[in-house]
C-alpha cells in the first residue's frame, strides 16, 4: 500500500511540474505563464508607443490605466472607482484610496496631473499626444478627485483614458522608462532584453485582484513556424497573429487548442498623399481600389475568416460605423479607365512598404495585391522593412514611401480616435485636409450621439471615396494556446495575463 501510495504521489508531482505548477514547503501553486509575441517590444514606455499587441500589452502588466477595458470589451474600473461628465466640457474621475507604486510613490490626483502633463509636454515626444489633446487643464479637487476641463467636449475620454498608464513621476525622473519600468500594476519588471524576451514578476502588495501567475514571460518570436513549433513543444503557453490555414494543424496536433475570433482593426494601404504621384490624384486613389480583389485574398489567403470593409476604418464594432457604405467593386476595367485619366495611362510604378512581424500574413498578402494591381498596368515593387524599424521611418523621420501596407484598430471602439490618423495634424495623416480635419474635430466636440453619427457618416464617406486609403479587410486574431489555460481571446490586440487563467 505503501509503494502504491508513493507512486501515485510520484504521478500527481510529475503532472502538476509538466503544467507549469510548482510546489515548494507551505506555499501555495507558484504557475509560470509564457507569452510569445509576434514582433519586437521597442519600448517600455507607455507614452511612447500606440501599439496595443506588442509595447502597451507588456506595459499594461506593469502599470495601471484609470479605467480597464475587459476581455468583453466592456469599460471596468482601474484606478478610477467612478466617472462622470462636468457639462459639456469636463470629465471628473473619482480614484482608489491608497493605491501606491511599488516604490512607495502615491498614485493620486496630483500623480494623475503629473501623467497628463507630461504626454502634452513636447519635449516629452509622447507618441500618445493626440489622444490628450483636447484636455485643457488637470485640476485636482482632492487626493481622491481629479478632473479634466477639455476644450471642446470629449465623449469618449474614458474609452481613451483605458489606454492611458500611469507612471511615477519621481521616478520616472530619474530613471529611462523605455528601457526599465516601475507602476502600480500586478507585475514588476524583472528582465527586458529588446529583440528577445521580457520577463516580469508577481507584485506581492499588489493593491488589486492576486495575480494567477507568479512569472509572466513574454518571448519576441517573430516567425511564425518558430512560435508554433515552441507552442506544440511546450515551451510556451500562448501565441497570436499566425497563418489563418495553421489553425487545422495545431488542433489536429491533439497537443494545443487554436481558433479565430473577429479583430477590429482594418488593414489598409496607406497611400503617401504627401507627395507624388499620389498628391492630389483622387482619380488614382480610386483607381488602386477598383484594381484590388479583396474577395479573392480572404478566400485564398484567410480561409474566409477576414470581414471586407465596407469602404471605411470602422468595422460595426465601432460607435460611428456607416452602415451606408458597400465594400468597392472588384472592376478591373474601371481601375484602368482611372488610371489613364489620372495620368498614368502607360502604367504607373510603385513602392509599397511592408512592416514585417506585425501584421497577420502581410508578406504574402503584399505579393498578391502587387499582382492584382500588376494586372490595371501598376508595377508595384515590394520593400519589406521590420516594424519597429518601419515606425521609425513613418513617425519620427517621416520618411513614409510612396504606400504602406499598415493596420489601424482602436480599443475605445470610438470612430473619434480612429479617424484622428487622417487628420492633418497628426504626423501620421500624410494628407493635408483642412475640411476633413474640421469636421473631424466637430464631431469630436459634442457629446450629443446623434450629432456625432451625422458626422461621422460624412467623414467615411469621404474617406471611401476620396482619400488616399485603400480599405481591405480586418483580419481575424487568430491564437492557440496549451491546454493549461484558459484564454477569453479578443479582437482589439490586448494579450494580457490578468485575462488568462490557468485549468
Amino acid at each position: 500500500m505503501f509503494n502504491n501510495l508513493s507512486s501515485k504521489l510520484g504521478a500527481s508531482v510529475l503532472a502538476l511540474t509538466l503544467c507549469g505548477v510548482l510546489l515548494g514547503p507551505g506555499d501555495a501553486a507558484a504557475r509560470d505563464l509564457r507569452i510569445a509575441l509576434p514582433s519586437n517590444v521597442n519600448t517600455l514606455d507607455p507614452d511612447k508607443s500606440t501599439t496595443v499587441g506588442t509595447d502597451l500589452s507588456v506595459a499594461a502588466h506593469i502599470y495601471t490605466p484609470l479605467v480597464d477595458r475587459g476581455p468583453d470589451m466592456k469599460l471596468r474600473p482601474g484606478l478610477a472607482t467612478k466617472w462622470e461628465p462636468i457639462g459639456d466640457n469636463a470629465w471628473r474621475f473619482t480614484l482608489r484610496e491608497g493605491v501606491t507604486f511599488s516604490n512607495g510613490e502615491k498614485l493620486d490626483a496630483e500623480a494623475v496631473k503629473w501623467n497628463v502633463e507630461r504626454v502634452l509636454d513636447p519635449k516629452t515626444g509622447a507618441r500618445n499626444k493626440p489622444w490628450f489633446a483636447s484636455i485643457s487643464e488637470v485640476k485636482v479637487i482632492s487626493p481622491t478627485v481629479v478632473e479634466f476641463a477639455t476644450k471642446t467636449a470629449y465623449p469618449d475620454m474614458p474609452d481613451q483614458m483605458s489606454m492611458f498608464l500611469l507612471m511615477p513621476p519621481k521616478w520616472t525622473a530619474e530613471n529611462n522608462p523605455s528601457v526599465t519600468a516601475l507602476g502600480s500594476g500586478p507585475y514588476e519588471l524583472v528582465r527586458f532584453a529588446s529583440g528577445d524576451r521580457v520577463e516580469l514578476k508577481a507584485r506581492k502588495d499588489y493593491w488589486g485582484e492576486k495575480p494567477a501567475f507568479d512569472t509572466v514571460t513574454f518571448r519576441m518570436m517573430p516567425e511564425d513556424s518558430s512560435r508554433i513549433s515552441a507552442l506544440l513543444a511546450g515551451d510556451i503557453d500562448l501565441i497570436t497573429a499566425f497563418p489563418t490555414s495553421e489553425i487545422a494543424r495545431i488542433k489536429d496536433s491533439g497537443r494545443a487548442e487554436a481558433s479565430a475570433v473577429p479583430g477590429t482593426r482594418g488593414m489598409f494601404l496607406k497611400l503617401n498623399a504627401k507627395r507624388p504621384p499620389f498628391k492630389d490624384n483622387p482619380k488614382l486613389w480610386r483607381a488602386l481600389n477598383h484594381g484590388i480583389d479583396r474577395t479573392a485574398i480572404n478566400d485564398g489567403l484567410l480561409n474566409g475568416l477576414s470581414e471586407i470593409s465596407h469602404c471605411q476604418p470602422l468595422s460595426p464594432a465601432y460607435f460611428g460605423y456607416n452602415p451606408d457604405l458597400k465594400p468597392v467593386p472588384y472592376d478591373p476595367a474601371q481601375a484602368k479607365k482611372l488610371l489613364a485619366e489620372a495620368g498614368f495611362a502607360k502604367g504607373l510604378t510603385m513602392e509599397l512598404e511592408i512592416p514585417t512581424g506585425r501584421y497577420l500574413q502581410a508578406s504574402d498578402i503584399a505579393q498578391v495585391v502587387a499582382s492584382q494591381l500588376g494586372e490595371i498596368g501598376v508595377t508595384v515593387n515590394l520593400r519589406e522593412i521590420e516594424f519597429g524599424a518601419w515606425m521609425n521611418k513613418y513617425i519620427v523621420a517621416k520618411n513614409l514611401g510612396d504606400a504602406a501596407y499598415f493596420g489601424l484598430g482602436w480599443p475605445t471602439l470610438d470612430a473619434g480616435g480612429l479617424l484622428n490618423f487622417w487628420e492633418k495634424e497628426n504626423p501620421q495623416a500624410y494628407w493635408d485636409n483642412d475640411a476633413f480635419t474640421a469636421r473631424a474635430k466637430e464631431a469630436r466636440s459634442t457629446n450629443d450621439p446623434a450629432k456625432r453619427t451625422a458626422l461621422y457618416k460624412e467623414l467615411t464617406k469621404e474617406l471611401c471615396e476620396a482619400s488616399p486609403s485603400v480599405f481591405l479587410f480586418f483580419t481575424p486574431i487568430t491564437y492557440a494556446q496549451s491546454k493549461a489555460i484558459d484564454w477569453q481571446a479578443r479582437g482589439d490586440d490586448w494579450v494580457r495575463a490578468i485575462d488568462i487563467k490557468p485549468r
